[in-house]
């Protein structure tokens, strides 16, 4: 336990250090309610990282908290957005940030992207191409699918050219999650 905002790993494991978690989690409060718009943003929050350290705070309890936080800010964009252009404009900005995924979706299974370079392990392409075909129906046919399900995805390791390189794929998945979160 802990007298801190998250619960600490028991003995020599590791978490996140707690010094930095809550100071950010302490700024992300101050700019969410009184802050400028735009100080920090959604991407931002999922851009946090916070360092390693024995007895630190449990990483899934945080990382789950960054979520929530990070569909917070998405929100409070999305009202702000809404309220000076109207859900059409924010519906078509949505549309825009869909049609730059389509190109990607749009590939062969296999081809979406790059392998990993030299001897680099990367994703399981059929694992990233079965995720890029549950996007392809959710856009397409309104096959549900949320961010969070986006977010906790698992790939299998591979290397080779049967393997997608890790950069690339976890990109394309943030500018997915993004669409996600802004209709959710």
């Amino acid at each position: 336990m802990s007298d801190g905002m998250f619960r600490t790993v028991p003995g020599l494991r590791r978490g996140y250090d707690p010094g930095e978690v809550d100071a950010f989690f302490s700024h992300a409060r101050t700019v969410y309610e009184s802050g400028p718009a735009g100080a920090l943003s959604g991407k931002d929050v999922r851009g946090a990282a916070f360092e390693l350290v024995r007895g630190g705070y449990s990483t899934a309890a945080v990382d789950a908290a960054l979520d929530r936080l990070e569909a917070a800010f998405v929100a409070r964009a999305r009202a702000e957005f809404v309220a000076e252009h109207g859900q059409t404009a924010w519906m078509d900005r949505l549309g825009e940030q869909a049609r730059t995924l389509y190109p990607r979706l749009g590939r062969p299974d296999g081809q979406r992207f790059a392998p990993p370079p030299g001897r680099q392990a990367g994703y399981e392409s059929a694992d990233v191409d079965a995720l890029c075909h549950r996007l392809v129906d959710y856009f397409d046919e309104g096959v549900p699918l949320t961010a969070a399900e986006l977010r906790t995805a698992t790939f299998r390791a591979r290397r080779g050219r049967t393997a997608y390189a890790e950069g690339p794929v976890d990109a394309f998945l943030a500018r997915a999650v993004e669409v996600l979160l802004g209709v959710e």
